[in-house]
């Protein structure tokens, strides 16, 4: 098993690309008007709580329609790019491992986590106590919504990949990763060389397949409501690359 890269903890990719994650093309590349609309959707009289708050890219435009949105995140830099928005500084959030669930209120009738963030839990003991922690948190008949890709570990040529993101005259920007298939984790960087100098944005995962979510919300108590191959809660096949899913706690 490949040990985690030295220094690396939960609130590394926040503290590191704070300042530039709004302007990341994969993030502008992004419908979060959809992501926004299902989510409302869903979530009833409130409160929501996002894990993995972030810069505030789904909770302000939620959090615009009325909705009471609470927040985790473990990186300050993050937090404090969210209170810098408008609207920014009205919204309660905790500083620290989502893994842990220590929100600031209780009684949600709606959790979620977008865009693999749930990911970022590093063990499977820790995401399942993120979903144990999610059940104590929901009203009878509350939602957990999950974003996430569907594992495909034939991208890794012998536990690794390389792959050129960007290239101009003076600027390349790669991007590295090592795959441990017995921990299911990938180590991650986004290499910038180039006149600027030399940069590395860091970035660990832990993935988890749709099935091994499920048994981790039945652990949790939680019945899986609905799985979609997106936004647009089109049908979940065996094609889809992603996958939207609901958990709902018993009434």
């Amino acid at each position: 098993m490949i040990s985690v890269m030295e220094g690396y903890d939960a609130s590394t990719y926040g503290e590191r690309i704070a300042d530039v994650y709004d302007d990341q093309p994969e993030h502008l590349a992004l419908d979060t008007e959809r992501t926004v609309e299902v989510l409302a959707d869903l979530a009833g009289d409130g409160p929501v709580l996002e894990l993995g708050i972030g810069t505030g890219r789904v909770a302000l435009p939620l959090a615009e329609r009325g909705i009471d949105v609470h927040g985790i995140d473990a990186s300050p830099a993050m937090v404090e790019r969210l209170r810098a928005k408008p609207g920014g500084d009205r919204i309660a959030v905790t500083v620290g491992d989502m893994a842990d669930v220590v929100a600031p209120g209780d009684g949600y009738s709606f959790v979620y986590v977008v865009f693999n963030t749930f990911f970022g839990i590093l063990t499977q003991d820790d995401q399942v106590r993120c979903f144990q922690g999610v059940a104590s948190r929901l009203r009878p008949g509350g939602r957990f919504l999950i974003e996430a890709f569907v594992p495909d570990v034939t991208r890794f040529d012998r536990g690794q990949r390389v792959e050129v993101k960007d290239l101009s005259l003076d600027d390349v920007l790669l991007h590295v990763a090592r795959h441990d298939p017995v921990a299911q984790r990938i180590d991650t960087a986004n290499v910038s060389l180039g006149t600027g100098g030399i940069g590395v944005m860091p970035i660990v995962i832990r993935y988890a397949y749709p099935t091994e979510l499920d048994l981790m919300a039945r652990i949790a108590g939680l019945g899986r409501e609905a799985r979609w191959g997106g936004w647009d809660r089109s049908t979940f096949t065996a094609a889809s690359r992603s996958h939207v899913t609901v958990y709902r706690a018993p009434v």
